[in-house]
């Protein structure tokens, strides 16, 4: 069963998907948008993307603010998951996503990559932090 990862951002979404075991994520794509609220061809990408890989479960970053309430880019994110689910027809479980850019540049930063470069792959990093957290999540219930 391969689980889906998604960093959805105003220009890009980024995309990571599960080994078949369900235990370790990996970063397989960007999604490009030119206007934040076109979303017809990253909607066909992601169906795309579900099919090839045979996905039967999607989780969502959801950006909430530091005080947990929901602003403006996590109400977007809860309109994407309702997209999503008409659209492929698989359960998109919301998954708290804060800090996970930052931590996703660290870790960029870390492995030398240069500052004009980081923004090709912060968001597919970001997106393989939520699925990863989500995948050790689901593994060890007790723990988070």
């Amino acid at each position: 069963m391969r689980i889906m990862g998604l960093d959805y951002g105003s220009k890009t979404i980024g995309v990571a998907i599960s080994d078949p075991l369900g235990l370790t994520a990996q970063g397989i794509e960007i999604i490009r948008r030119e206007d934040e609220n076109k979303l017809r061809k990253s909607l066909r990408r992601i169906e795309e993307l579900v099919s090839e890989y045979q996905v039967e479960e999607i989780v969502l970053g959801f950006p909430k603010n530091m005080n947990n309430t929901i602003g403006e880019r996590a109400q977007k994110s809860l309109e994407l998951k309702e997209m999503l689910e008409r659209r492929c027809g698989l359960p998109v479980i919301m998954w708290d996503e804060r800090l996970t850019t930052v931590e996703a540049n660290r870790t960029l930063m870390e492995s030398g990559v240069r500052r004009e470069n980081r923004s090709k792959y912060v968001d597919m990093i970001a997106a393989v932090f939520i699925l990863q957290g989500y995948l050790d999540a689901k593994a060890n219930p007790g723990t988070v």
